[in-house]
């Protein structure tokens, strides 16, 4: 079983070596084709750790890179060793992203940060604000990592998030993520179901609400 102990969590962006991402390209020829791929680490652009592979061992790390819409949209997913990430962050902060978003998600985006100055982002902002390419669209969704602290807290970011989404101009998708990682998606646990599905490292899991949240 991998020690999930050692390992990246998930959503974390994950700089490669150019020369092992070569490597990596040369034996998947199955993306000799495909547009930024070849430039990707010489570029500087940042992957993002996923979930991890049943049984995989620690000496690999699973990650993935996502396409712009006008090549495709293509997800693609890596198995990398451990040696070939030169470093590895958190995901990015709303705030910094923001700057790449358009204008029409301004005052959303203000509401989210004074609401909660850590809010994290993933998705199509994140990697057009990491890469400089063309990701968000008129219908693109805003996908973000909320900070779980305790279960007060947490119940009033909920209704707070909630309020802002009725009347953003966008969808707010996104999860709210434990210290250890593990996260639910913001809207289930909004809802008030009794149990919600959590992802963690190593896969998904129905768990209980006030679990979670505790």
């Amino acid at each position: 079983m991998a020690d999930v102990s050692t390992r990246t969590p998930r959503h974390w962006r994950l700089w490669v070596d150019p020369a092992a991402w070569a490597a990596v390209l040369r034996v998947r020829t199955d993306l000799l084709d495909e547009p930024y791929c070849a430039q990707w680490a010489d570029c500087g652009w940042p992957l993002v750790a996923t979930s991890i592979p049943s049984h995989a061992p620690a000496t690999l790390i699973p990650v993935g890179l996502a396409l712009p819409p006008a090549v495709g949209k293509k997800r693609l997913s890596f198995i990398l060793p451990r040696a070939a990430i030169k470093r590895t962050e958190p995901p990015l902060r709303l705030a910094a992203a923001s700057r790449s978003a358009p204008a029409s998600w301004t005052s959303c985006i203000n509401a989210l940060i004074d609401m909660a100055p850590d809010t994290a982002v993933f998705g199509s902002l994140a990697w057009q604000h990491s890469t400089g390419l063309p990701y968000v669209g008129p219908a693109s969704d805003l996908d973000l990592l909320f900070v779980h602290h305790e279960r007060e807290k947490s119940e009033a970011l909920l209704r707070g998030i909630a309020l802002i989404a009725a009347t953003a101009a966008l969808r707010l998708d996104g999860e709210l993520v434990r210290e250890d990682g593990s996260a639910a998606q913001w809207r289930e646990l909004h809802c008030g179901a009794p149990q919600v599905l959590v992802k963690s490292l190593t896969g998904v899991a129905l768990v209980r609400r006030e679990e979670f949240l505790a």
